[in-house]
């Protein structure tokens, strides 16, 4: 396996994101503490916090009071999912001008390869990305980078300089560097592998390095822990790639509208959005799952489908499922959260009818149907025509919500 002799990977943090971008958005929130939060009003949880509420003990997912215990002066912000999407197109932009990108890894993450001009210097190429954001986007909105081996690496060492930093890793320094970093902050080192590594004896990341690779694959119990081995140790090690397996949508619900009947509206264009991207993706789902989480109970079932793609297939699994709900549930059953996942996917040129249903013809009327709605709603650029009612909730942004992993195209907001 090859181990590169320079920096050949760049991994860029950006700081605060949503905070950040709400700053850049309102100059009279810059410089101040603010929190980004779901919907207004009601009991809610911190999404998201600029450098200033940090710097005064807030931190991402800590409920408001909490927050305010920290913070007096904290600002609370509604969540802008579109805004954050257009925002991430136009830094990713800018970045792309100065390096090309090789992998959004999140809405504020990504990682890029350098060709051998930038090798030679990686601050130059951090700089000039930095003044690219600076100068084209807005000076509130910073990042971290990280320069090193691989892109493991790079990741761990932009984690190490926040915010706003830039760190390099040349090869010739390892592994100095690494060893200095806290255990828990090595990405593939969780909270359940943390435990099982200090049962091994291993409590520090230079304990860690001194692992041979088949250790370390016993320890995970699979070849995910030989594969980190690697990375640690700066081989140009590539992650396996990764092939979809659901598509889906959760939401939590606003305070006035925790009730059943709200939640199955909820649930009901959740899954709309969801089959719409499924089909823009050219897949078909054979399972469907809904799940409800509650105050004092929950629910989660799922439900097998034929190969289907359509809404009017999906919707008679909702439908089902949420027939189940309703018997396992009491009618006045305060509902926190909503989630829909599309699961067994299969590409659309690999579809296997059903010999023994026998509905092929009349699967073919309602994609045909599914087919002609979708390109209706793309010519508006908005949901002009649907099957059954379509009544978004106030504040909108049902499967356009804020996403760390998942990047919302513009007809996710529709």
């Amino acid at each position: 396996m090859r181990k590169p002799t320079t920096t050949e990977h760049l991994y860029l943090d950006f700081d605060g994101f949503f905070a950040s971008v709400e700053q850049l958005r309102d100059p009279s929130l810059r410089g101040r503490p603010i929190g980004v939060v779901p919907y207004e009003g009601g009991k809610t949880c911190i999404i998201a916090c600029s450098r200033e509420a940090k710097a005064m003990g807030v931190q991402n997912v800590m409920m408001v009071d909490e927050a305010r215990r920290q913070c007096r002066d904290l600002i609370l912000v509604p969540q802008k999912p579109d805004l954050y999407r257009r925002a991430h197109n136009a830094l990713v932009a800018q970045i792309g001008s100065v390096v090309p990108i090789d992998q959004v890894k999140s809405i504020d993450e990504l990682s890029c390869r350098l060709d051998e001009r930038q090798q030679r210097d990686p601050a130059g190429v951090g700089a000039q990305i930095k003044r690219a954001i600076r100068y084209n986007i807005g000076a509130t909105v910073t990042c971290s980078i990280g320069f090193a081996a691989n892109r493991h690496l790079a990741k761990i060492a932009g984690g190490t300089q926040k915010p706003d930093g830039l760190t390099i890793w040349h090869p010739s320094q390892m592994p100095g560097p690494l060893a200095k970093v806290p255990l828990d902050d090595i990405p593939g080192v969780g909270k359940r592998m943390r435990l099982r590594l200090g049962k091994a004896g291993v409590f520090t990341t230079g304990e860690l390095l001194n692992l041979q690779p088949k250790q370390m694959r016993a320890l995970w119990r699979n070849v995910t822990g030989e594969r980190l081995w690697y990375a640690l140790h700066g081989y140009a090690i590539e992650p396996p790639p990764t092939e979809r397996g659901m598509y889906g949508h959760a939401r939590v619900l606003p305070p006035e509208a925790r009730t059943m009947a709200d939640a199955r509206s909820i649930a009901r264009l959740l899954l709309v959005k969801a089959a719409r991207r499924l089909r823009r993706a050219s897949f078909y789902c054979q399972s469907l799952m809904l799940w409800l989480q509650c105050y004092d109970d929950g629910f989660a079932d799922s439900i097998s489908l034929p190969q289907v793609n359509d809404d009017q297939a999906i919707l008679s699994g909702l439908k089902t499922l949420w027939d189940r709900a309703e018997r396992r549930l009491n009618s006045r059953t305060r509902v926190l959260r909503v989630g829909v996942t599309l699961g067994d996917l299969t590409p659309a040129n690999h579809r296997q009818l059903d010999f023994l249903l026998n509905d092929d013809s009349e699967r073919q009327r309602w994609e045909r149907l599914g087919t002609a709605l979708d390109r209706l709603n793309i010519k508006y650029g908005k949901t002009v025509a649907s099957i059954g009612f379509w009544e978004p909730p106030k504040g909108g942004n049902v499967g356009g919500k804020i996403a760390f992993t998942r990047i919302p195209s513009g007809e996710d907001f529709w």
